[in-house]
């Protein structure tokens, strides 16, 4: 049986025999593991597979490459997960038995420091691509967009009540520093006279969060492969997806609840009812992790885990 505790750093698979069960993966069945990034989950489901089973593993970050499984039974794409439709049929895939969506950054992203995913160390250039050939860098969005494009960014994003002066902050501060704001360390000397010390950590990590999620189109992205993976699925086939905040988690409830990523509205529900879902939904409630795996991994105390099956 695999065993994560002998895994490497760079991610430790959150709820993984959670996920497993969800899959209900058969032997010689056809799989993705849409966020392969160090590789856990695809070890464990590969390990479940028969000569005759294939798991493909979605990655756009180059780092997560040299993971990849010495396996026949295993591809490797070096893409974003939005592009799932395009590499199974690229691949001859049609009749995909079970899907695997583990939203959750990477505990490599926050430990390789020049990254600058993390407000932990100051130095850090400010870039949080997943994808590090493509794209805007954090810097980037701080030293170009208006203001209100920024308040709009971390009210939306990152649920912050205070985004229109954090926005303003970041602006007065980008144009009395020389070069912009370009490090971890200027980013907090804007933001951090509006944090309140009693949250800061929290505060911190929501104008990240935010920063993240525009960098790298984090929720178009995710509403894309949603889509994708209801085509891709056989009937029957399992959707298994964790989210880690709740911008994540309304976007996949919806989804699963009513075949869209946005709830209908009250008028349409009055008139004509709920939409009837392509899913059949196997938890009711969002799966958390249990008290043994908190204690040994705190990283997956926000993961909430939803499985449904296409009908």
């Amino acid at each position: 049986m695999y065993n994560p505790d002998k895994e490497n750093v760079y991610h430790i698979p959150v709820m993984l025999e959670e996920c497993l069960e969800g899959l209900s993966i058969r032997p010689d069945g056809r799989y993705v593991d849409v966020t392969f990034g160090g590789g856990g989950h695809s070890r464990a489901i590969v390990e479940r597979l028969g000569a005759q089973g294939r798991l493909y593993g979605f990655d756009q970050d180059a780092d997560a490459s040299r993971n990849a499984l010495d396996d026949d039974r295993f591809v490797f794409v070096a893409s974003n997960f939005r592009y799932l439709r395009n590499f199974m049929d690229y691949y001859g895939e049609d009749h995909i038995d079970g899907i695997l969506a583990d939203l959750g950054v990477s505990s490599h992203h926050f430990d390789e420091e020049e990254r600058g995913f993390s407000f932990r160390s100051e130095t850090p250039l400010l870039d949080m691509r997943m994808n590090a050939r493509a794209g805007k860098s954090a810097a980037t969005i701080l030293n170009e967009y208006e203001a209100d494009a920024l308040a709009d960014l971390f009210y939306h994003y990152g649920e912050l009540k205070q985004a229109r002066r954090i926005a303003a902050s970041v602006v007065q501060h980008r144009a009395a520093t020389s070069g912009g704001l370009q490090t971890v360390g200027q980013l907090l000397e804007a933001v951090r006279p509006l944090v309140s010390p009693r949250e800061e950590k929290k505060q911190l990590a929501c104008i990240f969060q935010a920063l993240r999620i525009e960098v790298n189109d984090e929720l178009g992205a995710l509403e894309q492969m949603l889509h994708a993976a209801l085509d891709c699925l056989r009937p029957g086939g399992r959707l298994v997806v964790m989210t880690y905040h709740s911008l994540e988690d309304r976007i996949v409830k919806n989804f699963l609840r009513y075949g869209s990523v946005q709830a209908p509205d009250d008028d349409h529900l009055r008139l004509y009812g709920a939409p009837t879902s392509p899913w059949r939904t196997i938890t009711r409630k969002p799966v958390t992790a249990s008290a043994d795996e908190l204690s040994a991994n705190p990283r997956s105390r926000s993961a909430k885990l939803r499985i449904a099956e296409k009908i």
